[in-house]
């Protein structure tokens, strides 16, 4: 993963003009559609490169992804300027990615806006999956924060920060922390990390959501995070090659073919 990762540097792909901005848009599409946007990803482009919203798509659709753009934006900042994660910055997070959408949640003990990153004061279930009871919520979140910070003061390889991040992704969306935008969340988190490292950020594709969710299932069932790391860790090694396939075809074509007009 190391010498992958170099030669994905190595190759100056992310000093493509506008490639950064184009991936963070392909970030943004993949993580709302595992959330049911029905944006495509060039309907997705056109949102959030010139602000033209869809025809015929559901303005619910079109908040989430914009939103989801402006989160992922803003971990990017934090992370440039080393800030510490916290559970208030999860929970800032959490805001920016439900800000639109969010509703509230009126519970027992108290009423809970979920645009503004509260933790939820009721129980939840996602499928066959059940989530810690709300009264754990915020032990479990604050020793997960603790935990990832203390890591990140360690002299960590690559894979280690690399696994990390997969870690954080996975132990976060299983506390389930918010009513909703968990997933999103948990993402987030992870590329925070992967960007705080100077790490290429990684993309759960939609096309593989069933496997995605099988993989959360499966690393609960058995106890295992290796489950859950390898299924990531495979995820990131088909992005990169991807990606330096297609600059090296590019390139190629660019350098040996020229350019043809179609008209």
């Amino acid at each position: 993963m190391e010498s992958l990762i170099l030669k994905y540097k190595c190759l100056g792909i992310t000093d493509v003009l506008h490639y950064e901005k184009f991936n963070l848009i392909s970030i943004s599409h993949h993580s709302t559609k595992i959330e049911g946007s029905t944006l495509t990803e060039l309907e997705t482009q056109i949102l959030l490169d010139n602000g033209l919203t869809p025809k015929g798509k559901p303005i619910n659709d079109t908040l989430m992804v914009t939103d989801h753009f402006k989160a992922l934006h803003f971990i990017i900042d934090k992370a440039k300027n080393q800030v510490s994660i916290t559970t208030d910055l999860v929970k800032e997070i959490n805001s920016y990615v439900m800000k639109s959408t969010g509703g509230i949640y009126n519970t027992i003990l108290r009423e809970v806006d979920a645009s503004k990153g509260m933790f939820r004061k009721g129980n939840v279930t996602a499928g066959v999956s059940y989530f810690p009871n709300y009264d754990k919520v915020e032990r479990l979140t604050n020793e997960l924060t603790k935990f990832i910070n203390a890591k990140m003061s360690d002299n960590l390889t690559i894979d280690e920060k690399l696994y990390l991040s997969f870690d954080a992704h996975f132990n976060l969306v299983s506390i389930h922390p918010f009513y909703d935008g968990n997933g999103r969340t948990s993402r987030l988190l992870m590329n925070y990390i992967q960007a705080f490292y100077d790490l290429p950020l990684a993309i759960v594709n939609s096309e593989d959501k069933q496997e995605y969710i099988q993989a959360l299932i499966d690393t609960r069932k058995e106890d295992n995070i290796q489950i859950f790391r390898d299924f990531m860790r495979n995820q990131y090694e088909r992005y990169l090659l991807n990606e330096i396939k297609k600059f090296e075809d590019g390139f190629s074509s660019n350098s040996n073919k020229g350019f043809s007009f179609l008209f």
